[in-house]
C-alpha cells in the first residue's frame, strides 16, 4: 500500500482543508486559555479539587476543561480563572 500522498500532508494543510479560519483560530484561543489555567493551577500548586473549593466550579468539569473535552460557558472560565489570578481581556485581533 503507498502512503506517499498522505505521509507528505501535514497536519497543518490537513487542517486548512478542513476547518475554516474562524474555526481554527477558535481551536487556538481554546487551547491557549485552557493552556493558561493549567500552567496557573500547577504554578501555584493547586490541585483541581481546591481549585474547586476556590472557584466553586466542580472538579468533573475542571478536569474536562483541562481534557479539552467541554467548552465552557463564559461564566465558568471566568469562576476558575479568578482564584488563580487571571481573568480574561478583549484584545483587538492581529492583522495579517
Amino acid at each position: 500500500m503507498n502512503n506517499s500522498a498522505i505521509d507528505e500532508t501535514t497536519w497543518e494543510e490537513l487542517r486548512k482543508q478542513l476547518y475554516t479560519p474562524e474555526e481554527i483560530a477558535a481551536s487556538n484561543l481554546r487551547v491557549a486559555l485552557i493552556g493558561e489555567l493549567i500552567q496557573a493551577r500547577r504554578e501555584r500548586g493547586i490541585s483541581q479539587k481546591k481549585l474547586e473549593e476556590l472557584s466553586g466550579v466542580k472538579q468533573p468539569i475542571i478536569a474536562r476543561m483541562e481534557k479539552g473535552s467541554t467548552s465552557p460557558q463564559l461564566d465558568t472560565v471566568l469562576k476558575v480563572l479568578a482564584p488563580l489570578g487571571k481573568t480574561l481581556a478583549v484584545v483587538p485581533l492581529e492583522s495579517n
